[in-house]
């Protein structure tokens, strides 16, 4: 029995009858999966789905082999998968490659859950595979199911509207050819073919969260509609080119507003004004680089202050200037600085500071800017990072305060505290850099020479 599917072709304006397979084929062409010299490596767990694509994929007569996995989580279960693939392409006459992983230990040391680990093992031996034997293209067997869950997943882990298309059929040199089917369309295939495969007792549990969207998100959400897949797979179909539009529009946008230049990024503030979409923008933009949304908030919220504020994360800076956000690559490495009697500038991790010494005798306003009277600081200086135990008098205050009560009194984040560095003399700080400066080396009626020094980012 060959099964069917009804499709509208809305070239003719009319449905008709098309075998699986043949959708398949088509769905191939029309994502333009594989080209006509294409070698495929296939992943194959022994599961049904995959069992299924092999089937499909050997059957419309494309050259392939197979890839299997064997993590070791399943005592001797996991060695029956291995010799149940490794037989059938036996039967097929089709290459076969294996590979043994030690996951536990590899989650444990990477600190990994099992399933990032497994993921991050079996990929990366993809890859090398594929290079050494020569193979275009690995074939993964997730379908329309697995990108429902996919969706439900992203949409409560807090992703943004692009997430909402699910998995791609293409992703570099990674395809999924079913991505058209639902698994109910794949166990009807199986039967009908009298395809055989191996059942992992672990996807019948609810211990994974993908399983737990599988056994009961789902059948409760197709108790409000029984049509559920066919329904998604249309909104599928119509966020792919609602979002396609909005990539366009991006790109459009990016060439106008974003500048790239040697190491720095800068993005027009102007461009960001609009409060109704400025932070979401925003992070569209630089969430590769790290950013996380509620920071992009935070940024957004500073746009009218006063510039040089920064924000951080583990790779990369945000400096909020004049016109532009900068962003740069983070400099992992903060030596102290001596600074001598002769030095006009110096420069520390993210920081380069100038020295005046024939500043104006007025206070500065900006935090980046300490005015202090130069003849109570004696040369050499240490400009280094904070540490726990630093202590200073602030400006206005009679009585010393711990650096750490500082930077919470004034709602310095963690990570903005990883960038923050003092001026000091004679194991005395004169300046919390970019925050305040000690009360005793303040200008006052008396000061008869005052010395500046300006803090600014460091941009190479």
């Amino acid at each position: 029995m060959i099964r069917y599917r009804l499709i509208f072709d809305s070239k003719i304006g009319k449905s008709y009858l098309w075998p699986v397979l043949d959708k398949l084929k088509h769905y191939i062409e029309e994502k333009n999966l594989i080209n006509q010299h294409d070698r495929l490596l296939i992943a194959v767990s022994g599961g049904l789905d995959s069992m299924v694509l092999l089937q499909m994929l050997h059957r419309s007569g494309y050259e392939v082999a197979v890839a299997h996995c064997n993590f070791q989580l399943r005592g001797n279960d996991s060695d029956q998968d291995e010799e149940f693939v490794r037989q059938h392409c036996v039967r097929l006459n089709i290459p076969f490659f294996s590979k043994r992983f030690d996951t536990n230990n590899y989650a444990s040391e990477h600190k990994l859950s099992i399933q990032m680990a497994a993921r991050q093992l079996r990929y990366h031996w993809f890859s090398t595979l594929m290079s050494e034997k020569g193979y275009a293209k690995l074939a993964t067997a997730h379908h329309f199911n697995d990108s429902v869950e996919t969706v439900l997943l992203n949409w409560i882990r807090g992703g943004g509207i692009d997430l909402l298309k699910g998995i791609l059929p293409i992703r570099e040199n990674i395809i999924r050819p079913l991505l058209f089917a639902t698994r109910e369309e794949l166990n009807h295939y199986a039967a009908e073919n009298e395809i055989t495969w191996r059942e992992d007792i672990s996807n019948q549990t609810d211990d994974y969260q993908r399983n737990l969207i599988r056994h009961q998100v789902i059948p409760q959400l197709k108790r409000i509609n029984s049509s559920l897949e066919n329904t998604l797979l249309e909104s599928t179909r119509k966020i792919e080119g609602e979002i396609r539009f909005l990539e366009n529009c991006l790109e459009a946008w990016k060439a106008q507003h974003i500048e790239s230049e040697n190491t720095i990024t800068r993005i027009s503030k102007s461009a960001l004004s609009e409060p109704a979409y400025g932070a979401s923008l925003l992070w569209r933009i630089i969430r590769d680089v790290g950013f996380a949304f509620h920071m992009c908030e935070e940024i957004i919220a500073t746009l009218p202050g006063q510039p040089g504020k920064q924000f951080y994360n583990d790779t990369h800076r945000l400096v909020v200037d004049r016109e532009y956000l900068l962003i740069t690559k983070r400099i992992q490495v903060w030596n102290d600085n001596r600074i001598e009697e002769n030095q006009s500038e110096v420069r520390m991790g993210d920081w380069h500071l100038k020295i005046d010494r024939d500043a104006a005798l007025k206070p500065s306003e900006l935090l980046n800017v300490a005015v202090l009277d130069s003849d109570k600081i004696q040369f050499p200086l240490q400009w280094r990072k904070w540490k726990i135990g630093d202590s200073f008098y602030p400006l206005g205050m009679n009585q010393r305060k711990k650096l750490s009560d500082f930077l919470i009194d004034n709602k310095v984040s963690m990570v903005e505290k990883d960038a923050v560095t003092v001026l000091e003399c004679g194991g005395e700080i004169l300046w919390v850099a970019g925050y305040r400066i000690d009360n005793r080396f303040k200008l006052t009626k008396d000061t008869k020479r005052a010395i500046s020094f300006t803090l600014q980012p460091y941009l190479s």
